[in-house]
């Protein structure tokens, strides 16, 4: 009988999401389109991320980082929201935690508002629709990995 060990896997290495500790980073998603929310949620979950809370608009992303900090690693922030856009939610999570690593979600089209969002303080940005890669790779950098 052939076992795993006789076929070590050549991709095998280990989940992005884990700390050098060997705990998931943390992450707090801020977006109002539910299916947005949840494709990050099963993309950073399939690496070892912890998704700690969902908002649905910046006002509750930001009482909910003040809520979850310091527990919180990262913020994903969709930049087009009601009651709160994200440009305004970050700013607020900078100047509560000027540490705050946050990175903004922006459909095409929205450049002035990316950049924007970086000078105030955005450590980077993702566009939609989401591509995987795009989103590990993004996300990986600012944890610095």
């Amino acid at each position: 009988m052939i076992s795993k060990q006789d076929f070590p896997a050549i991709n095998e290495r280990p989940p992005e999401g884990l700390k050098p500790d060997g705990t998931p980073y943390k992450i707090l998603v801020v977006d109002d389109s539910m299916f947005v929310a949840k494709q990050i949620g099963q993309i950073l979950t399939s690496e070892g991320y912890e998704v700690v809370g969902t908002a649905g608009d910046g006002f509750e992303g930001v009482e909910k980082y003040k809520e979850m900090c310091p527990n919180v690693d990262l913020v994903t922030m969709d930049i087009t929201m009601p009651k709160m856009d994200g440009i305004t939610a970050l700013e607020q999570i900078i100047a509560f935690d000027k540490n705050a690593k946050v990175v903004m979600i922006s459909a095409l089209g929205k450049e002035e508002l990316v950049k924007k969002a970086l000078l105030l303080g955005a450590k980077n940005y993702i566009v939609k629709p989401l591509d995987r890669k795009k989103v590990l790779e993004r996300i990986s950098s600012v944890l610095g990995k």
